[in-house]
């Protein structure tokens, strides 16, 4: 075993075997970070919009 492995040959072989059943096998969609940067430009959007109409409403502005 060498020495920067963190798991004896054993339990790699058990937890290859676990990870290898089909409930752990799920099928996903790739990453796309320019949908988490769109719902994320569209909640500050709708969340300036809000306190923009609450400041209107409220003669602040």
């Amino acid at each position: 075993m060498d020495k920067n492995d963190k798991l004896s040959d054993e339990d790699q072989a058990r937890v290859d075997q676990y990870l290898s059943t089909p409930n752990h096998q799920v099928k996903r969609r790739p990453y796309s970070p320019w949908k988490l940067l769109l719902v994320l430009w569209a909640v500050v959007s709708v969340l300036g919009g809000l306190s923009y109409y609450f400041a209107w409403v409220n003669d602040v502005l």
